[in-house]
């Protein structure tokens, strides 16, 4: 597959709304389930496909994300929508597929000390977890899979994570994946990625690792300012698929200094500049993320949201300024 040029951007782009997980899960006190619901709800009214509705992991170790099943189930019906769930191992991935969710996300780190914080194993221990839920896959047909490389950049514990370093748990991984179709999502997990080094990882693994099974996605977090820059690099040098959550909502509770995800409205509008297509109504997203912003214990990292609704452009965006609540 060719690269894009510089001056040619891509005909659309898949947004994965993430701040049902990656946003939630960042608010320490648990949050009502009707709470929930009614963002889920206002991001799919803004033209959402694609959400991370949370993730099927021990609710001691996450107590927001104990009623993802619950959340499931509600949007059940939404089958224009393909939602997904993270699973660190065959336990959550089998909780997940009997909820019926469209897509697992198995999320490994690429370094060990990360991997070990996050999901308290050893990278050979999640590749062999990993090899599980594939063939768990195999037998049930009809769920597709993600792999999140998380600490892609960065690790907060170990410093700069090469490519080579990505290179060699994704040569392991996609060997247990073989010809399964896979989306490999590239995260910064810390926020301390750099376009440059985005456009480097995604070159160097994609000439590596060219197939047409593979689909390439990054995800981000603007610790430093640099996530909408880095999504646009990432997509310039081969993916098609963008994670942001609405609000700027987010941050690792297992990588520490890591702040908000990229906010879903920033990189929209950003998108919605070069004329690309992602299907959502940017101040129908803003609305969302004013909800979002409310949520007791939420820690917002938008851009767009401290711009005045007039100046933005569109028809309806200062309709949108009077409906929506503001934190």
């Amino acid at each position: 597959m060719s690269l894009s040029s510089p001056l040619s951007p891509p005909a659309r782009v898949e947004l994965v709304e993430v701040a049902p997980r990656d946003g939630f899960q960042s608010i320490r006190d648990p949050l009502p389930t009707k709470d929930k619901k009614a963002c889920i709800q206002a991001l799919l009214d803004s033209g959402i496909t694609r959400m991370e509705i949370g993730s099927f992991v021990s609710p001691k170790a996450i107590p927001q994300m104990a009623d993802t099943g619950e959340l499931v189930r509600a949007f059940a019906h939404r089958k224009d929508v393909r939602f997904s769930a993270l699973v660190p191992n065959l336990k959550g991935a089998q909780l997940a597929l009997e909820h019926g969710v469209s897509e697992l996300v198995f999320v490994v780190s690429v370094s060990e000390s990360h991997n070990q914080s996050n999901v308290r194993q050893s990278v050979a221990e999640s590749l062999n977890e990993l090899s599980r839920v594939v063939a768990a896959l195999r037998d049930q047909g009809g769920t597709a899979l993600r792999l999140d490389l998380a600490t892609s950049f960065d690790c907060p514990f170990d410093g700069t994570i090469a490519w080579q370093q990505v290179d060699d748990v994704l040569s392991r991984a996609l060997v247990i994946t073989a010809d399964l179709p896979l989306e490999v999502a590239l995260c910064d997990t810390t926020g301390r990625a750099t376009p440059y080094r985005v456009a480097e990882h995604f070159t160097q693994l994609r000439q590596r690792h060219a197939a047409d099974t593979l689909s390439w996605a990054f995800h981000g977090h603007d610790t430093f300012g640099m996530g909408v820059a880095n999504a646009l690099f990432a997509v310039q040098h081969g993916a098609t698929t963008l994670d942001a959550a609405a609000a700027g909502l987010g941050g690792c509770p297992f990588a520490p200094g890591a702040t908000g995800n990229t906010a879903s409205e920033d990189l929209i509008y950003a998108l919605d500049g070069g004329n690309v297509a992602t299907g959502i109504d940017l101040p129908r997203l803003l609305q969302a993320a004013d909800r979002i912003a409310t949520l007791p214990g939420a820690k917002t990292e938008s851009h767009l949201r401290r711009v005045p609704r007039q100046r933005l452009p569109g028809p309806s965006a200062a309709a949108a300024a009077d409906e929506a609540p503001r934190a």
